[in-house]
């Protein structure tokens, strides 16, 4: 088993192909963690957001499953941290962290990420993986308009 492969799930850069099915994940994922958030965008433009935008020109990773198909999706940029979700029958089996372990060695220099205060499973997750909460706004600066927080890792 290689070091991207553990369990049968094998993580991999994003192929132009990938873009559907790491946006189902996206959108499966945010409605099962993020009910009560309202989603700016309509799930189509989510799907045409991945197609265009993530998986093109953001270094996009996916989770793959043997039998099952793409489970995860990580987008970084630069050293931010934009995207980490996880088909939700899939959470609590090691790939959020393997990611997590992958975004650190792809940014040994550090991370920034932003999630919603309700998040309170996610605020859990990272600091867990050393992240610290930098700051807190309420909302105005992003899209959903929800109170979010700001983390950062340093190695």
């Amino acid at each position: 088993m290689t070091a991207g492969e553990r369990a049968g799930v094998a993580l991999r850069r994003a192929v132009a192909s990938d873009a559907g099915a790491a946006a189902g994940v996206w959108l499966r994922s945010f409605a099962a963690a993020l009910p009560g958030v309202v989603r700016p965008r309509s799930d189509d433009e989510v799907r045409e957001y991945f197609r265009h935008v993530l998986v093109p020109r953001r270094e996009t990773w996916v989770a793959e499953a043997a039998g099952d198909g793409v489970v995860g999706v990580l987008v970084l940029e630069g050293g931010v941290l934009e995207q980490l979700y996880l088909e939700p029958g899939w959470r609590g089996r090691g790939i959020g962290d393997r990611f997590v372990a992958l975004a650190k060695e792809r940014s040994p220099g550090g991370l920034s990420l932003w999630t919603f205060q309700v998040n309170a499973p996610a605020h859990r997750f990272y600091e867990r993986h050393g992240f610290t909460a930098v700051e807190r706004t309420d909302g105005s600066g992003n899209e959903e308009r929800e109170p979010d927080v700001r983390y950062v890792w340093r190695p």
